[in-house]
């Protein structure tokens, strides 16, 4: 069995790719046809050269920040989100591009006055985000409330105005006074989302939550239904996570993650909700003969309509950890399968998927990490995409063109988005043969993959080397917005943008 804290390890290490996100806005433009780069994981359409990326800036407003997340509601009009320092304290805020011109950073309101227990280094962090047009977003996060325990909370904004932020409806009466945070958030329109986290119950298990917006009202935050004769480890500490969530349109969403089992084995799992109604929770079918040494999770999914998405995650088999995907269709889950073509290149035995992004039902791209060494930091390994055509998918391709950046063996993606089936961006990050952290970004052009560059300008900026694309978001096959972080000269952290 996978040791638990290699799997811990693990999802830091993801965490630090996913967590830390400024960001790029890209006008791509196709170029000619190029030779797929030598070594490529697999056969795949040839590859382009990527599109015309600006350079990156610095958060507008802001010193120390850091931009987390990034959600496109349309070409050239954005909103980020992230944690700055004030008073050594961290503080979360939102950032909007209008018309292609990003606006100065600002506090999001209300927030502060729930952050009560920050201190030094810690504090409020805008962690989900999701905009469904430009100025009609909701974000989420956590703050320390005066007992310096970690809550989630939600804000949303209407017509280009941030209301204030609030803890989450009735997560309070599910977690007894402990702890809850919000991991994903997912909007179909202005007014109308989901989101999931966990929270801590009475016992100091964790339980995975679900929750609804409805026409601009937050609803109460709900145990995902029938997770709880799941989730038997009575191990404090332990137990289940909604990870990811995603909503194809109002009241129809899917979530998934993890629960933890008396044999202390961790399984995924995957949850409907149609018309409002948020089904029981099933393990991912196929998924227990797939993980035979008890470690699973979902980690991304995406829907693309009602009753048709896609996810992926890892499972682990002979103390290897492998990548999966798994489809529902017409509102039933397919079994799991191995990500075709992972385990050949797999030698190093830690794989898995990142992020999984759907354009179209059975028309879906995954990003993640194969040849991962779990005791190094982030799980270095190698970044690769795969890519699922009118429900099938394809085998696995490595990210090419990094080779030229000066990469060695080590490299993530971190983020995938897809605005059309075919047309997607990618974006991580690789180690250069200084021994420096660069991020990247690639694009995917009528389904053939371009080649990775580096986010431009982003080497200049990076003087402490350790940068990073985390998150990518596009609006069109030709605009799209990366997000990372770079180091500066004293080792501090620092958001980026175009």
């Amino acid at each position: 069995m996978v040791q638990r804290r290699q799997v811990l390890a693990l999802l830091a290490g993801a965490a630090a790719l996913c967590g830390l996100g400024p960001l790029v806005v890209a006008r791509a433009a196709d170029s000619p046809t190029v030779p797929a780069a030598a070594g490529s994981a697999a056969a795949a359409p040839a590859a382009r050269s990527a599109g015309v990326w600006g350079r990156a800036i610095e958060v507008p407003g802001l010193a120390g920040a850091q931009t987390q997340v990034v959600s496109c509601g349309a070409p050239g009009n954005c909103t980020a989100g992230g944690t700055y320092l004030s008073h050594g304290r961290n503080q979360g805020f939102v950032v909007s591009e209008r018309g292609g011109h990003w606006l100065r950073a600002t506090a999001v309101p209300g927030l502060a006055a729930l952050n009560k227990g920050a201190v030094p280094g810690i504090g409020a962090y805008v962690t989900v985000l999701s905009c469904t047009a430009a100025g009609n977003c909701a974000a989420g996060g956590s703050y320390l409330d005066q007992r310096k325990h970690a809550q989630a909370f939600v804000v949303s904004e209407r017509s280009g105005r941030w209301g204030k932020a609030i803890e989450i409806p009735g997560l309070a009466a599910l977690e007894h006074g402990r702890q809850g945070v919000v991991n994903s958030l997912s909007c179909t329109s202005a007014g109308n989302c989901g989101a999931g986290g966990w929270y801590d119950d009475s016992h100091g298990r964790m339980q995975g939550f679900v929750v609804t917006e409805r026409n601009g009202r937050w609803n109460a935050a709900i145990e995902v239904p029938g997770l709880g004769a799941l989730n038997t480890d009575t191990m404090a500490g332990e137990g289940a996570q909604t990870l990811s969530v995603s909503c194809a349109s109002a009241g129809n969403c899917a979530a998934g993650g993890y629960y933890s089992t008396k044999s202390f084995q961790w399984q995924g799992f995957v949850v409907t909700e149609r018309a409002g109604h948020w089904g029981r929770a099933i393990e991912v079918p196929g998924l227990g003969a797939l993980n035979t040494s008890g470690g699973a999770q979902v980690q991304s999914l995406s829907c693309a309509s009602a009753g048709n998405c896609s996810a992926g995650g890892f499972y682990a088999s002979g103390g290897h950890q492998q990548g999966f995907v798994v489809a529902e269709k017409n509102g039933h889950w397919n079994p799991a399968t191995e990500v075709p073509g992972l385990a050949a290149l797999n030698t190093s035995g830690q794989a898995f998927v990142n992020s999984v992004s759907c354009a179209a039902a059975g028309n879906c791209t995954a990003g993640g990490i194969y040849d991962g060494a779990p005791n190094f930091p982030d799980n270095y390994g190698k970044g690769y995409v795969v890519t699922e055509h009118n429900g099938v998918w394809g085998r696995v391709v490595a990210v090419a063109g990094l080779a030229a950046l000066h990469a060695t063996r080590y490299s993530g993606v971190a983020s995938v988005s897809c605005a059309s089936a075919g047309n997607c961006a990618a974006g991580g990050w690789y180690m250069d043969n200084h021994g420096y952290r660069q991020g990247f970004v690639a694009v995917q052009r009528n389904g053939g993959w371009g080649l990775a560059t580096e986010v431009p300008g982003l080497a200049v900026l990076n003087k402490g080397g350790s940068a990073n694309v985390a998150v990518v978001s596009c609006a069109t096959p030709a605009s799209c917005v990366a997000g990372g972080s770079f180091m500066d000269s004293h080792g501090h952290y620092q958001g980026y943008l175009t």
